[in-house]
Order: C-alpha cells, then sequence, then structure tokens
C-alpha cells in the first residue's frame, strides 16, 4: 500500500470574523486526522463557489463554523483513512463536495434524497473545506475520481457540475426542447450550457455584457440575451423559441432578486422555473392566477446525491463537459472573493494549494 508522508501543518485561508466582505486569513494550521469512517485528501486544487462568498459573509440564514476554512470544490488523493473504511484506498484520487457527509439511515437518505440529511455536514460551511492542504472528508460522500482525470480541470464540477447538472435533471426536460440559463456567463452557468448540450437541449443564455455573450456562445449556447441592453427581456427570450412560445424550462442561477420574478412571464405554459442561486434575503413572487391557468411549475433543485455525482463526472470523463477556469494560488483567494462580489469573474477561478504565494 501506498504511503504518505504527512505534515502536522499545512497552509490554508482562515475565515476569523464576520460582517461586510472579511478578508480570509492566510495561516498555517494543523493537518486534521480522519475518524475512523473518514479519509484525508491532499488537496491539489479547489474550485472558488459563490456559495464560498456566501460562506464569507456569513449572510445565510444559515449558522456556520467558526473559525471556518471555506471551499467545498477540491480535488485530491486520498493519503490516510479511518479504520472503517475499505472502499477506497490510499493513493486514489477523491473530491469533497459541499455535501461532505449525512447518516445514510434517514428517511430523506434511504430514499437518496442525501442532501436534505437534517444532519448533514457541509464543507467550507459547518465543517472545514477545502481552501487547505489537508481536508477530511465522509469516506461514504467523497467523489470517486478516475486517475487520468486533470484534478484542477475536474474541480469545479464538484459543486457547480453536480448542482448544474442536478437542476436540468430537475427540470424534466428532454433532448430538442429549449431551457433559458440565468447567468449562463459565470461559474455554474458555464457548466449548465455544456450539460444542456450534453443532454441535447437548446439553451437561451442570459446575462449581462459582450464578452460574456461572447463566451456563452463559444460554449454552445443557441441565443444570447443581454439584460443590460435589452429593451423588453421577456419578448426576447420567447423569439429565441418556435412559435415565441417561451422555453420549455429556466434554470436560475442568478445572484440577484430580480431574474427570479421575472421567469414566469417567459417560460411555456407548462414549463418549469427552477431555482438554484440563492440571493441573500431574497424571495419568489408569481402571479397565482397565471401560475394556476398556465400549469408553471416552480421549484427548488440543491445539490445532487452520491448517483448525480457519479453521472456528473461522467459526462467530464466522456470529455462532453470542458470546465472553463483559471488558476491562481491559493495566497490570492481575498482578491477572488473581491471580483466576485463584484461580479467581475468570467467563468471559474480554481486555487492551487501548491502555488503557495504566486
Amino acid at each position: 500500500m501506498t504511503q504518505f508522508v504527512i505534515p502536522q501543518e499545512q497552509w490554508a485561508q482562515v475565515v476569523e470574523k464576520s460582517g461586510g466582505l472579511p478578508a480570509p486569513v492566510y495561516k498555517k494550521i494543523p493537518v486534521p486526522n480522519p475518524d475512523p469512517d473518514e479519509v484525508l485528501i491532499n488537496i491539489k486544487y479547489s474550485g472558488v463557489c459563490h456559495t464560498d462568498l456566501h460562506a464569507l459573509k456569513g449572510d445565510w440564514p444559515l449558522d456556520r463554523k467558526m473559525p471556518l476554512v471555506g471551499g467545498h470544490e477540491g480535488a485530491g488523493i486520498v493519503v490516510a483513512k479511518g479504520s472503517l473504511v475499505t472502499d477506497i484506498e490510499i493513493g486514489d484520487h477523491a473530491g469533497i463536495k459541499w455535501l461532505n457527509g449525512s447518516c445514510l439511515s434517514c428517511a430523506f437518505c434511504m430514499e437518496g434524497d442525501e442532501p436534505l440529511c437534517p444532519h448533514a455536514l457541509l464543507s467550507g460551511y459547518t465543517v472545514d473545506g477545502t481552501f487547505q492542504q489537508y481536508a477530511i472528508g465522509k469516506a461514504a460522500h467523497v467523489a470517486r475520481l478516475p486517475k487520468d482525470l486533470d484534478l484542477a480541470a475536474v474541480a469545479p464540477v464538484l459543486c457547480a457540475g453536480i448542482t448544474v447538472y442536478k437542476g436540468l435533471k430537475e427540470s424534466n426536460t428532454r433532448a430538442g426542447q429549449y431551457v433559458a440559463i440565468v447567468g449562463a456567463g459565470g461559474g455554474l452557468g458555464s457548466l449548465a450550457l455544456q450539460y444542456a448540450k450534453a443532454i441535447g437541449l437548446h439553451t437561451i443564455a442570459i446575462d449581462g455584457g459582450a464578452e460574456k455573450g461572447k463566451f456563452c456562445k463559444s460554449l454552445g449556447a443557441a441565443a444570447y440575451v443581454d439584460f443590460t441592453t435589452s429593451k423588453d427581456l421577456v419578448a426576447e427570450v420567447k423569439a429565441a423559441t418556435p412559435g415565441g412560445l417561451g422555453p420549455h424550462a429556466v434554470i436560475l442561477l442568478a445572484v440577484q432578486e430580480g431574474p427570479f420574478q421575472q421567469a414566469t412571464e417567459y417560460v411555456r405554459s407548462h414549463g418549469a422555473v427552477v431555482c438554484i442561486g440563492m440571493p441573500a434575503g431574497a424571495y419568489l413572487k408569481a402571479p397565482v392566477f397565471d401560475t394556476v391557468v398556465r400549469m408553471i411549475n416552480i421549484k427548488g433543485s440543491y445539490v445532487g446525491n452520491r448517483l448525480d455525482t457519479y453521472e456528473a463526472i461522467e459526462f467530464f470523463r466522456q470529455g462532453l463537459i470542458q470546465a472553463p477556469f483559471k488558476i491562481a494560488p491559493l495566497s490570492e483567494l481575498p482578491e477572488i472573493f473581491k471580483k466576485m462580489d463584484a461580479g467581475t469573474i468570467v467563468g471559474r477561478y480554481v486555487v492551487d494549494t501548491n502555488m503557495l504565494r504566486g
């Protein structure tokens, strides 16, 4: 069996205070030891998700660990495991996701809805995550990664990819139909466009700016609607579909409330509005009469289960998903958060835990 030398200390980005946009502190902390049902993963790369920004700000109505090591898109190598772990080996490649662990025995877990487990552990929120060189994950929930996969490239799939793939499944759309993706030029949206194309869906990308429009078209979007210049967004989205009936589904990845209120206006009758983005303090509002007589389905979609994880990674393994990303050293994480907060990131950032000081 492969043996790894595990240090006692490691570099990490640690959130130590709340309020506003606090900068995480780049410092050395102890390397954790896995419990009997856990594995220790030497994180090589970690994607940076908008959820990490909410964890940094503490603006969700969900208690978080403090101090906190954020991050939940970590890909690396298993270097230690607990005594009860028998189905993963030292040296295997694995990923840590948002869902770090669940009880596996409640009604939700038994039905394959592990993300709804009342005892769920959340990476980079209720337990320390992947913005460190060594991170802990429950063995039952870590993603199994084939060794031929590029760890940097697959990292964004571990949350963004799984999340949008799950949302597309929840939309109940099928090949040949149309889906509008709101926030298509961001990290989630760029993957949603590709998963939709791989499934056989036509996509209408909605975002702001010419640069994002060019980016979305390069990923296969059939049409692009720029909300910053559109005089009638509802009409433009409908016009991009056959007969002007509107898309069969809307995937909402926006980080502001407005698009959530507008989606029911352009979705096709009997279509689905799937909410994935979670703007802080936002609410959903739709006219009851219109919702009933047009049979509109409004639903939420959370992260995927273990099967969704396998399927999303399999799309990537087959070369159908190319997650657009930029690599930066872990030490530059505060600057990435500033760009994310300003809404200026195109695609996805992945931090390299070994590029310690850029």
